[in-house]
């Protein structure tokens, strides 16, 4: 029978413990387990539960990295301000919003956050910047409005779609002082999702009278259609940036699972959440994304980590 070193023209190296940084195809003998292992590059991504949110909730905002993320507003049992900091494995209750608000959006970091727009007992325009510690409010955007997607940093927010007295296609820029229009969106909807930054915004998904699976890049400028979602959904969650985002989650006639990763081109098909939801929000990227809260049929707090397609695992090699 052939070697793997006369198959491969190398010896296995062998290892008390497997190495901490492993490369793709690595095969070593771990001489204390007694195996053979084999580390491995995932095709698709997948999810993993992390720590709940502290409070349940659904149609909230957020901010943030995988491992340093912020999560405020939206509705519990009733509309709440409340805020909380993820350190990449639990979450931390800190100073509450000053205007309790659900169907908002957010954008920035843990300690640059920026939330806007939304609904209290009526649509908001109200505008509030986090410095990781308190909120303040700040500028109100142009309208009042709900239902929007946001993407960019506290100093270079982006604003797009929504409710304001009828579905939009608005689109309003955040300079850290004030906000002005920005080009409209080709599609007019409410219920998206985005990500990006101010000059390279992704929006995505959404409804006019029926779900929409519709794509569109900004340069900070315009709007430029591009390829659709390979599922229409609303309510969904997004990360990432405009040429490697990641959508998940949302509802068609259910509540969906259902993960796209887009390439700056065309959406593929990701790994499913754990929890199928609507009303959750996203943070972090592509290949290390976060989505938190949401609704199922009742409030959750569940937290799932996304780690992206190309992600090292490390593999028992089995057989004879």
């Amino acid at each position: 029978m052939s070697t793997y070193n006369e198959i491969f023209g190398g010896k296995v190296n062998v290892l008390a413990s497997d190495p901490s940084n492993p490369v793709n195809g690595q095969v070593w003998y771990n001489s204390t387990s007694g195996v053979i292992k084999v580390a491995e590059a995932s095709v698709v991504g997948s999810w993993a539960t992390s720590g709940n949110l502290n409070t349940s909730r659904r149609n909230l905002a957020g901010a943030g990295t995988q491992t340093e993320a912020l999560a405020f507003g939206g509705i519990s049992t009733a509309v709440t301000g409340a805020t909380e900091e993820y350190d990449g494995t639990s979450w931390t209750s800190v100073n509450s919003m000053n205007t309790a608000r659900r169907t908002f959006a957010g954008a920035g970091t843990q300690t640059a956050g920026l939330g806007f727009g939304g609904f209290t007992t009526a649509n908001t325009n109200a505008t509030e910047e986090y410095d990781g510690t308190s909120w303040t409010s700040v500028n109100s955007m142009n309208s009042n409005i709900r239902n929007l997607a946001g993407a960019g940093i506290q100093t270079a927010g982006l604003a797009f779609g929504g409710f304001i007295t009828v579905v939009t296609n608005a689109t309003e820029e955040y300079d850290g002082t004030s906000w002005t229009s920005g080009g409209n969106l080709n599609q007019a909807r409410s219920l998206l999702s985005g990500c990006g930054i101010q000059n390279a915004g992704l929006a995505f998904s959404g409804e006019l009278g029926g779900l929409l699976a519709n794509t569109e890049e900004y340069d900070g400028t315009s709007w430029t259609a591009v390829n659709l979602m390979n599922t229409a959904r609303i309510a969904l969650g997004g990360a990432g940036t405009q040429t490697e985002a990641l959508g998940f989650g949302g509802f068609t006639t259910t509540y969906v699972a259902n993960t796209e990763e887009y390439d700056g081109t065309s959406w593929t098909v990701g790994g499913s959440l754990n929890t199928g939801r609507a009303n959750l929000w996203g943070a972090g990227t592509q290949t290390a994304g976060l989505g938190f809260g949401g609704y199922t049929t009742t409030n959750t707090p569940a937290t799932e980590e996304y780690a992206g397609p190309g992600t090292i695992s490390i593999e028992t090699v089995t057989g004879s």
